[in-house]
């Protein structure tokens, strides 16, 4: 078993795509920079963390030097590991790393991306024209604790959730 990957091993494994994976890649579903992010979890799989086995690598998003991995955990993962395996990538990479746990619940990814910030409650604002917008609330006291910029937050949580997600300091 070796962890689950939208793109072929071989493929990661020598940097040259076969066709359906180039495919993946120029239709946009698979960022270029992904190759590399895959290439070294599985490098990290081959030699310190077996765990990777059992987890699903499902998308990294790039918002300016910030990365961030959604992931679903193995029974032996754990947040530890992972925090380290975000060590080992911002080193690699040259860019800040958070690994999130891919979940529906904008709340969960919010609460996961943000920390050690603490989330306050999420709102949902419902928008003339008829879509939605949510806004996530952190207190004043904790902004400096924020991972990153707040607009760089909001840019991930609206990529991966695809639905405008605000944050608002209160």
């Amino acid at each position: 078993m070796k962890m689950k990957i939208p793109l072929d091993y071989v493929c990661v494994r020598s940097g040259l795509l076969c066709n359906r994976c180039q495919s993946l890649i120029d239709s946009g579903e698979v960022f270029d920079y992904e190759v590399q992010v895959i290439k070294i979890l599985l490098d990290l799989e081959e030699t310190q963390f077996k765990e990777l086995k059992d987890c699903v690598y499902h998308k990294a998003y790039k918002v300016d030097d910030l990365l961030i991995l959604l992931v679903t955990s193995g029974p032996d993962m754990t947040q530890q590991k992972w925090i380290k395996i975000a060590r080992i990538l911002q080193e690699k990479l040259n860019m800040k790393v958070r690994v999130l746990e891919k979940t529906n619940s904008i709340k969960n990814s919010a609460v996961q991306l943000l920390s050690p910030a603490r989330v306050l409650g999420v709102n949902t604002v419902w928008m003339p024209d008829g879509s939605v917008q949510y806004v996530i609330r952190v207190s004043r006291s904790e902004k400096r604790l924020l991972p990153a910029e707040a607009q760089l937050l909001e840019s991930a949580l609206t990529k991966i959730h695809s639905t405008p997600v605000r944050i608002r300091v209160e």
